[in-house]
């Protein structure tokens, strides 16, 4: 993401900026760009309900 020549990590509502894709350089009008993030969330056991060996 850019804002004029900076590299910026967010730009706020309303002001122009640009993103640069590497290795690409064909959009088109009507692409769509989308973008994700992937989070790793930890694994963690919980009791079980109502499920105990008796």
């Amino acid at each position: 993401l850019k804002r004029f020549k900076d590299d910026v990590r967010e730009v706020r509502e309303g002001l122009e900026c640009g993103i640069g894709i590497e290795n690409f350089n064909d959009l088109k009008v009507g692409d769509r760009v989308e973008s994700y993030r992937m989070e790793e969330v930890k694994r963690t056991l919980q009791p079980a309900v109502g499920g105990g060996v008796g």
